[in-house]
């Protein structure tokens, strides 16, 4: 029995382009008209994920990060090595995300940089939280200002576990010294989310200030960071 022939295509059709095509045209064109503060968490993901799976929708993936790390902020600062857990994260997308994380930290220290830190300080905080506050352990970080209490330089001193970092304020001191540093600012975060400061962090706090200041090194504040906020020992009057 003859085989039957398939019909011919008819001159002019194509195939239909995936249906997320439009979605990702149309997600575009309402970040840039109507900004950031109009899309959602799980969409501007979707952004960053669109050039790094160009052959997929995406969404579904979006949310799901949502749903493991909790927040834009959190999914992009979260480690490699965990987002890689997730089912369809690639290479390419932890790389999108570490490159939005860095330009964030970038795009904040330079508004921090050539200012006077205490004038502009939401500035300081800006900084300061997108470069520690969702850190999966503690990281004890000192901004070193010069006698305009301009940043003169900001370094990380010491990484610890989840809940402790090793500070010794005769280290801080001396590298003031070295950087002709007239005031510094200490900066740590706390991995659980709540800043509030321990009687440890206090201590410390006390001990750096009481060694600085015979040397002529001013502590203008202890800054504790993390998910839920920030807090201020100065604010606090614990300094």
């Amino acid at each position: 029995m003859p085989r039957k022939s398939s019909p011919p295509s008819q001159p002019g059709l194509t195939e239909a382009p995936p249906h997320y095509h439009g979605h990702r045209e149309r997600l575009r064109t309402r970040f840039m008209q109507a900004g950031a503060e109009a899309l959602a968490d799980y969409e501007m993901l979707e952004l960053v994920l669109f050039r790094a799976i160009p052959q997929r929708d995406v969404k579904p993936l979006a949310k799901i990060l949502l749903e493991r790390f909790g927040s834009f902020a959190e999914v992009i600062s979260a480690p490699p090595e965990r987002l890689k857990e997730i089912s369809g994260l690639g290479d390419a997308a932890v790389t999108e995300f570490k490159i939005v994380a860095a330009a964030a930290q970038r795009f904040a220290r330079g508004h921090v940089k050539k200012r006077q830190a205490l004038s502009s300080w939401s500035s300081v905080i800006d900084y300061v939280r997108a470069a520690q506050a969702f850190a999966e352990k503690e990281e004890f970080r000192v901004l070193f200002l010069d006698k305009r209490n301009q940043l003169i330089a900001d370094e990380v001193q010491q990484k610890g576990t989840v809940d402790h970092t090793p500070v010794y304020p005769r280290e801080v001191v001396k590298r003031a010294l070295e950087l002709s540093a007239t005031a510094i600012i200490l900066v740590h975060n706390h991995p659980s989310g709540d800043p509030t400061p321990s009687a440890a962090d206090i201590e410390m706090t006390k001990q750096i200030a009481s060694a600085a200041k015979p040397l002529g090194v001013a502590l203008h504040d202890h800054i504790i960071v993390g998910k839920d906020g920030h807090a201020s020992l100065k604010g606090l009057k614990l300094i």
